[in-house]
């Protein structure tokens, strides 16, 4: 492990240094690694651990849309590409890539799957913490472990083809085997992980409810379309509106920020952006403060996590979520970012 000082606390992480991937296959070469699930998750990590070498084999339902997504990536029906009851009865290593109602609705038959000393590896700690309401209760005779990501499972993906790597968590829930540790690392590393930092399934859960919900996602969206509603109802245009708003920030500033951090960011602009954007910085954190309270005691207390399996588990919730994404795809907002973006190659400079 290394010691790294982040900002004056210092933590130990798992960098591919310390940890090579022929070190992971060492650990790995008498586990069959069955991932179960192709949907979001599944196939980056399949795929990272295919090309590192790794015994593995996918586990989806048979005949839909990501059964043949999984052969068209290569893997092949009966030989690496089997049925959920069957894959899972196959691996020693069980990487549980199902959607968070998904593994709720599967647990009972991957439960009678599982045998002694087999590891159940988990992506998120959603099932687990939140067990009242999953009964998700793995046996006392397997290890539980997770690697988690800290992206979506395309970048695991597409950083891995580039050459990088996606930061990722990792934790030990339970070590029947004595070799828990061991495994969890060698799994992180082989399905492409930057670096690996420690965590519990619980601070995992809480931490990433809250980012998706926060951060990365609904605030990000709620704030832009805040912004770009108010130009708008000043009379500017939407490509001005929707350059303002999204393009700058996700085709300019954001990289650099990403690249050099956000005090570069502030030294390295005009000296008017910087002055309002030093000034304005705490009213946004202050407003936005007591909603993100708010929001952590949503996680915490379960509430997120009904909401989720509730609408989840709705026979008619595809049809609800389209409706509510097809509100966002045709709003104003959206349909002028589809028109910028088409624009994006003519902009090239040769």
């Amino acid at each position: 492990m290394a010691l790294i000082d982040f900002g004056g606390i210092k933590e130990e992480v798992i960098t591919a240094q310390e940890f090579p991937v022929e070190k992971a296959r060492e650990v790995l070469k008498n586990e069959v690694v069955a991932v179960l699930g192709y949907g979001v998750q599944g196939p980056g990590q399949a795929l990272n651990l295919k090309d590192n070498g790794i015994n593995i084999i996918v586990g989806q339902r048979e005949g839909g849309k990501s059964w043949e997504r999984a052969k068209s990536d290569g893997f092949m029906p009966g030989k690496t590409l089997f049925p959920l009851e069957e894959a899972a009865k196959k691996g020693t290593v069980i990487q549980f890539l199902l959607s968070d109602a998904g593994q709720v609705a599967a647990w009972p038959m991957i439960k009678k799957c599982l045998n002694k000393g087999d590891a159940l590896c988990f992506s998120h700690g959603f099932s687990i913490v939140y067990k009242d309401q999953t009964g998700i209760i793995p046996p006392g005779y397997v290890d539980v472990i997770l690697a988690a990501p800290k992206g979506s499972g395309r970048t695991v993906r597409t950083n891995f083809v580039n050459g990088s790597g996606i930061n990722a968590s990792y934790a030990v829930h339970q070590d029947y085997t004595g070799k828990a540790m061991e495994r969890i690392t060698a799994l992180g590393i082989a399905i492409g992980s930057g670096y690996l930092f420690p965590t519990t399934f619980e601070k995992e859960v809480f931490s990433d409810l809250t980012g998706e919900r926060g951060v990365l996602m609904g605030c990000l969206a709620g704030v832009m379309e805040a912004q770009y509603d108010l130009l708008r109802k000043h009379g500017h245009s939407p490509s001005e509106a929707f350059n303002e708003t999204v393009e700058e920030l996700t085709q300019s500033l954001i990289r650099l920020v990403a690249e050099n951090g956000m005090d570069w960011m502030f030294s390295n602009c005009s000296t008017t952006a910087q002055r309002g954007a030093l000034d304005w910085s705490p009213r946004f954190r202050d407003a936005v403060a007591p909603v993100f309270r708010d929001l952590y005691e949503s996680v915490i207390s379960g509430k997120e996590t009904r909401r989720v399996l509730e609408a989840n588990s709705s026979p008619d919730y595809r049809e609800k979520l389209q409706k509510e994404l097809d509100e966002i795809k045709y709003s104003e907002m959206w349909k002028a970012g589809a028109a910028v973006r088409s624009l994006r190659p003519e902009n090239r400079i040769k």
